[in-house]
């Protein structure tokens, strides 16, 4: 649906305010449709993010800075999110040897499972969700992104 009918907004000030409209409301309605997939287990998608980047990690722990630098919505509260997933068996939590200081993040192997569990679901949303574009096309979507944080 456009812009104009889903906002009830039939004319904008230019189209760079479309465009900035356009990428907040599609950016919202997708976090929405994940939010959806995820809600049945408990998890948002800010603790799917921290699992994601914990999962990527094989094994090697990280500390909390590093995982609040590679998320997704970094005004997230990393802390919190942790200390959840950690309630819920998901990750572990330890403090380092070397520096007593340092608090290390790891994902656990039941936190694995439940990422091999909703791989599939997430590969569906990304496919449902871009059906009506080619690759070559999501290509350059995500290209003329970047080329926006530039």
């Amino acid at each position: 649906m456009k812009l104009e009918d889903e906002l009830k907004m039939p004319k904008f000030r230019s189209p760079f305010q479309k465009a900035s409209l356009n990428l907040m409301f599609t950016g919202e309605w997708m976090m929405a449709r994940v939010d959806g997939l995820l809600k049945p287990y408990d998890i948002s998608s800010q603790q799917f993010n921290v699992l994601r980047i914990l999962r990527g990690q094989h094994g090697k722990p990280l500390n909390l800075f590093t995982i609040q630098e590679r998320m997704l919505n970094r005004m997230s509260n990393a802390t919190r999110l942790v200390e959840k997933l950690r309630l819920k068996g998901l990750v572990t939590r330890e403090l380092c040897e070397q520096n007593r200081r340092k608090v290390e993040i790891a994902i656990t192997k039941k936190g694995i499972e439940l990422l091999d569990s909703l791989d599939p679901l997430m590969k569906q949303l990304e496919e449902d969700t871009f059906k009506s574009l080619t690759e070559a096309e999501a290509q350059h979507l995500s290209d003329i992104l970047d080329q926006v944080r530039d």
